[in-house]
């Protein structure tokens, strides 16, 4: 369990994050969304304990992450959005960092690299931007590790390969980890994320399960506007619209049309989720 209470940080005088609250459970792969300059790679940095809460407090089953403790660092694995070349073949590198982390098992590093259709006996550093991410993904689920966190993981994927990205993190990370994946490119791991997180500076927006939202919130996909909606956007055919859900009808969650409901109605839709 990660717990993270009145977290706050900030870069000199330029505050990020504030009085940020999240619990997050293991076996779930959490959605971490919001604008850019939120502080999402922030928090990610500040979980995984390579920068230091600066007001309040984050806890790892029990363990503060900037404490570096050697327990946890072998339980957490961080893949940033860029990731650096090496002068290695992929097979060659894995076998040599993978000791760091106790269930890191070189077997499924190259499964996973072939479910990516890559070579392992390729030298990283003449890897395009693409390969070398899913060479990184591949060795990060490889890793067994309680603690998955993903900046941007489809960030230079091709549409093949964010198939074969959801599909590995679903075949090879383990029943309890938890896994906080931070994205812009929400419809890549539309089917895949659950809970979803919608963090502003000051606030975390909405911490709620996929069947949580669309219990509360109904997503309507036809063609007449409704007057209760918190947010419409034409569609080829009619509209996609949020709207409060009052009947208890289900619906298809739409994460783009929910995160642009939530910036628009910020505090509306606190209160919807808060019972207020």
């Amino acid at each position: 369990m990660i717990k993270i209470e009145n977290l706050g940080f900030s870069y000199g005088k330029t505050p990020v994050l504030k009085n940020i609250t999240l619990n997050l459970e293991p076996g779930k792969i959490y959605g971490l969304l919001g604008e850019n300059g939120v502080g999402k790679t922030t928090l990610l940095t500040l979980v995984c304990g390579l920068k230091k809460a600066q007001t309040g407090s984050i806890s790892c089953d029990g363990i503060d992450p900037y404490s570096r403790n050697p327990e946890f660092l072998s339980q957490v694995f961080y893949l940033p959005d860029e990731v650096a070349p090496v002068p290695s073949t992929a097979i060659a590198w894995a076998k040599s960092l993978g000791p760091f982390w106790p269930n890191f098992k070189i077997e499924t590093f190259s499964s996973a690299m072939k479910d990516f259709e890559m070579d392992e006996t390729m030298k990283m550093h003449k890897m395009s931007a693409g390969q070398l991410k899913k060479t990184y993904i591949s060795f990060a689920l490889a890793c067994g590790t309680s603690y998955i966190l993903m900046d941007e993981p489809t960030n230079g994927l091709d549409i093949p390969s964010k198939a074969q990205f959801r599909s590995a993190v679903l075949k090879y990370t383990r029943d309890d980890s938890t896994i906080l994946i931070s994205t812009h490119q929400v419809k890549d791991l539309e089917s895949m994320i659950d809970p979803i997180i919608i963090l502003d500076r000051k606030d975390v927006l909405l911490n709620a399960s996929v069947e949580e939202i669309t219990s509360k919130l109904f997503f309507d996909y036809g063609s007449i506007l409704r007057q209760d909606a918190l947010y419409a956007e034409q569609l080829p055919g009619g509209f996609i619209q949020v709207c409060p859900n009052t009947t208890g009808e289900d619906s298809k969650l739409n994460i783009e049309a929910l995160f642009n409901a939530v910036h628009n109605n910020k505090e509306l839709v606190k209160a919807i989720f808060n019972n207020e």
